[in-house]
């Protein structure tokens, strides 16, 4: 049936030959009877394909986990390089991989996963592919190999959990990859775009980039079964606001803050909606009493979703406060003394000049200090275009004052030769 090119019936033939190992619980002859039928000679590949597929099903049905990795073992040895078979490789290599990571061999079963490019994939479902990126995503994370973890999840990009899936799939054409239907246990999109998402706060949180983990949180807290449930998107929105708050001062941190401010649902945490008004309306914060009122509230996102806000959290709060007194310094005064603007942000005049001269270097605003004074100038940055239009009009005035003076001097000399002549 083989040379023969009969598909139907080498299928038949050797789906039968593995029932028949299978029923009598014969697994060492399983493995050889794959080996062999997928070595024979002009082997057909839709019977390759059958028999992968068919061992696929006995995998859950093996007594033991010796006996388990051996058939997948087999299996994987036997897909390895058929492009016909890419699919259902992945998926072998996904289930020993979890078995790697039950035995507590991470780092193999991390390994293991990134030897499948499943991007390239035409045949796999879209879901099925994202979910098995960020198994590799969460896999480097668990072993703390970040830079890899970054590298992988840039493979996805955000904009994929966007399309709208309601929309009816167009019929395939004639020549196109038919897309295979994704197995019953990988999660929907928007359950994927919640993984993804807490698995990119996991790697900021590394890195300690506030405003990042605020942007991911944001996006959770946009999903609509989260915005659905208050006792879910209640801890979000508290994990949005501290992180807005504990990060850097910049354009972007600044429209978050008053987008976020002016959510409706910041009426359900006062307190911290309360915040939020200190630090976009321009007064002076006094540390001392902020952090009496908020100590408690701080220390309590330990308990709530996503854990603690971070081991530095609290210094790098007191750092936004003093940054943002120095901001609100900086609109009222044109020039202050170092002592008076210490006093102002209840530090010593040596951390005032220390947490000034970050922001000055952080391009955070512009200002010069006059040391043997004591006098901080602040400036208003200005771009290029408004440099060159103000050196061009003082040009122009003094071009004019040129002009001006000739005339005048032109007027005198008449004036006084005509007096000689008389």
């Amino acid at each position: 049936m083989r040379f023969a090119g009969d598909v139907a019936g080498t299928k038949k033939a050797v789906t039968d030959i593995l029932q028949l190992c299978f029923e009598a619980k014969d697994w060492k002859s399983l493995n050889e009877q794959i080996v062999n039928l997928s070595k024979k000679r002009g082997q057909l590949k839709q019977a390759v394909t059958a028999m992968v597929q068919q061992a696929m099903q006995y995998i859950d049905e093996t007594p033991d986990l010796e006996t388990r990795i051996e058939l997948i073992k087999t299996l994987n040895s036997v897909s390895a390089g058929k492009i016909y078979v890419e699919i259902e490789r992945a998926r072998l290599i996904k289930k020993l991989a979890k078995i790697k990571e039950e035995q507590g061999l991470i780092a193999e079963a991390a390994d293991l996963m990134q030897e499948v490019a499943v991007e390239t994939f035409g045949a796999m479902a879209k879901t099925e592919k994202i979910a098995f990126i960020l198994e590799q995503v969460r896999l480097c994370l668990d072993r703390q190999d970040y830079v890899r973890a970054q590298i992988l999840s840039r493979k996805i990009s955000p904009r994929v959990f966007d399309i709208d899936s309601s929309k009816e799939k167009k019929k395939p054409k004639e020549g196109d990859n038919v897309v295979e239907e994704p197995p019953a246990d990988i999660p929907s999109l928007l359950e994927l775009k919640r993984i993804y998402y807490e698995l990119m706060i996991r790697y900021y949180f590394h890195n300690n980039d506030y405003l990042e983990i605020c942007c991911c949180y944001k996006a959770i807290y946009e999903i609509p079964s989260i915005r659905e449930n208050p006792s879910q998107w209640i801890p979000v929105l508290r994990k949005i606001c501290w992180y807005l708050i504990l990060a850097p001062h910049d354009p972007m941190q600044s429209s978050l803050l008053n987008s976020t401010w002016e959510d409706k649902n910041l009426s359900e945490i006062p307190k911290l909606r309360l915040l939020l008004k200190q630090l976009v309306t321009m007064e002076v914060i006094q540390w001392t009493s902020l952090w009496s009122s908020y100590k408690d509230e701080f220390e309590n996102e330990k308990n709530m979703l996503g854990g603690s806000l971070g081991d530095k959290a609290a210094e790098d709060l007191k750092q936004r406060i003093i940054e943002h007194n120095i901001l609100v310094v900086s609109r009222y005064y044109s020039r202050i003394t170092l002592k008076r603007l210490a006093e102002l942000l209840c530090l010593t005049v040596q951390e005032a000049e220390k947490h000034l001269s970050e922001m000055v270097v952080s391009k955070a605003l512009v200002a010069k200090i006059d040391r043997p004074m004591g006098i901080v100038c602040f400036q208003v940055a200005k771009d290029s275009n408004e440099i060159l239009n103000s050196w061009a009009v003082n040009l122009e005035k003094l071009l004019d004052l040129v002009e001006k003076s000739c005339h005048q001097i032109h007027k005198e000399t008449m004036v006084h030769k005509a007096a000689l002549k008389v």
